[in-house]
């Protein structure tokens, strides 16, 4: 089973997008993202995305999520689980 179809039956369609979007960056070496930026890249408040990452950081088993620091929008910080 491919890692997109596990996504999309594990969670609901906006932590999919959200997990994509985390995935795209830490592809690119990005670890650090703000849910305000992820808002706008996805057409989500940055309630619903600081939601739903706080919802991931206790179910998501592809990303390591962490609540990282608060400066005007809630930093998070995100590894592959096999860096840890």
């Amino acid at each position: 089973m491919s890692s997109t179809r596990r996504i999309a039956d594990k969670y609901n369609e906006t932590q999919a997008r959200i997990i994509a979007c985390l995935n795209s960056g830490v592809t690119k070496g990005k670890h650090y993202f703000k849910s305000k930026y992820i808002a706008k890249e996805l057409g989500l408040s940055s309630k619903e995305v600081g939601t739903n990452m706080a919802i991931l950081s206790e179910i998501c088993q592809e990303l390591s999520i962490i609540r990282w620091s608060y400066s005007n929008s809630t930093t998070w910080m995100v590894k592959p689980r096999s860096a840890y």
